[in-house]
């Protein structure tokens, strides 16, 4: 992932609602959002190259999303930042307790931004612009390329139609998620004074600065909607896209989680 707007225990229905996309090279391998095969408990999209994942949702209530963190001209590290999804959704030890185990060995991993949710506890822990990881606060945040909550322009509009989309849930129907797909699907550009500075100059901060990226080689892949009500049944969205964001198709997968008694009140 490279964007992801969340909720966490910001309304009485939903414990956690999450609006995400995955920017990567349109011809790096990736299997979209299913059952894992060496993992049935586990949901989610894959890359094929590394065997890791962006995002990933185990029926046993543990959550795991990433993003990068923009580091140009950066050696590659040692290990893939979709192991540190991987390793997390099919484990069982608790968010805060890996999360210090990965800070501890930050160096072995790409710049990242890591999210890791255990059924009671959302954790956050970056190898970069934190001293240590904390857990996250009641309410909306936004993570993308740098750090945490950091006011990038596509991350505050995303964080802001994710207020509005929960504002208007009241518990009487299917929530539907097409305000939010539409938010990860828009593709207006900040003005120059509103662009981060990553070291990747001015035209590059232009092309990455809408929430959906657009290009024939590298862009937005993966649309995904996360909702875990607060009875642990979940829901999970994927869209795909190829290059230039040629639609591939749509995946919804429903799961009811093991520990729901867990989550927060």
């Amino acid at each position: 992932m490279c964007l992801i707007s969340f909720a966490w225990d910001a309304h009485p229905d939903y414990v956690l609602a999450l609006a995400a996309n995955r920017d990567e090279f349109h011809g790096r391998p990736t299997a979209p959002l299913a059952q894992w095969a060496d993992a049935p408990e586990v949901v989610g999209g894959r890359d094929l190259r590394e065997g890791g994942s962006w995002l990933a949702l185990s029926g046993k209530a543990r959550l795991a999303a990433v993003t990068n963190v923009r580091e140009p001209h950066l050696a590659p590290a040692p290990r893939s930042r979709g192991a540190l999804v991987k390793d997390f959704a099919i484990g069982d030890v608790p968010a805060a307790e890996e999360a210090a185990r990965i800070h501890a060995a930050r160096d072995a991993y790409g710049p990242h931004n890591l999210l890791l949710w255990d059924g009671a506890q959302l954790v956050f822990v970056s190898n970069r612009n934190e001293a240590r990881p904390r857990p996250v606060q009641p309410g909306i945040h936004g993570i993308s390329n740098g750090p945490y909550d950091a006011p990038w322009p596509k991350t505050l509009q995303l964080s802001a139609r994710l207020g509005d989309w929960l504002s208007a849930q009241d518990g009487t129907a299917d929530a539907d998620i097409t305000p939010l797909l539409e938010a990860l699907a828009d593709e207006r550009k900040a003005g120059d004074a509103e662009l981060p500075q990553t070291g990747v100059g001015l035209e590059m901060e232009r092309m990455l600065a809408p929430a959906f990226i657009r290009s024939e080689r590298y862009g937005t892949r993966a649309s995904t909607v996360l909702l875990i009500r607060r009875d642990g049944r979940a829901t999970l969205f994927e869209r795909s896209f190829g290059p230039d964001k040629q639609p591939l198709g749509d995946v919804c997968l429903e799961l009811t989680l093991s520990a729901p008694g867990t989550v927060p009140p």
